[in-house]
């Protein structure tokens, strides 16, 4: 079976993203304030030091999910690498390309470098079809293609 053919496509901010997480971040802080403005003055001072860390928690996180800069994501045929649309940026970093979330014109796509692992390797990258309409087709042909098996392949004239 033959993999996808290689592919570059160049993503920016995501409008849908940025607003769904807004959106959370609101409405959750907006859960936790109506709960504090509820419950009695004089009550679970612990809990009211919770909810406020657990606010300042959700905005962090909003924070942290809305940072998002300019990548070129690059598929060479076998693998996935992100680099940056600046030449003399920092090296395009090979890794591991999965889809998270499908929602036909939006992507949110799960970024594993190579030789790195555990929550804090993964990038998380929201894409959006806005301004992408003529390579979003054949990228995602390319993202959801099969990955090449390890070891060599059936072509390589090495085989006996």
């Amino acid at each position: 079976m033959r993999g996808a053919p290689p592919c570059e496509i160049a993503v920016g901010r995501c409008r849908a993203w940025s607003f769904a997480v807004v959106l959370v971040a609101v409405t959750g802080l907006a859960a936790m304030a109506t709960w504090l403005a509820s419950s009695p003055l004089g009550e679970g001072i612990g809990a009211r030091a919770g909810v406020a860390a657990a606010s300042l928690a959700v905005i962090a996180l909003a924070a942290s999910l809305l940072r998002s800069v300019a990548l070129v994501l690059r598929r060479d045929g076998a693998r996935w690498s992100v680099g940056s649309p600046v030449a003399s940026a920092v090296a395009p970093v090979p890794g591991d390309l999965l889809v998270a979330l499908d929602l036909g014109a939006f992507l949110l796509l799960r970024f594993v470098p190579e030789g790195r692992a555990g929550p804090g390797a993964v990038r998380w990258i929201p894409i959006e079809r806005r301004g992408l309409e003529r390579e979003w087709h054949a990228f995602r042909c390319a993202v959801y293609s099969p990955r090449p098996a390890a070891g060599p392949s059936v072509a390589d004239p090495r085989l006996p």
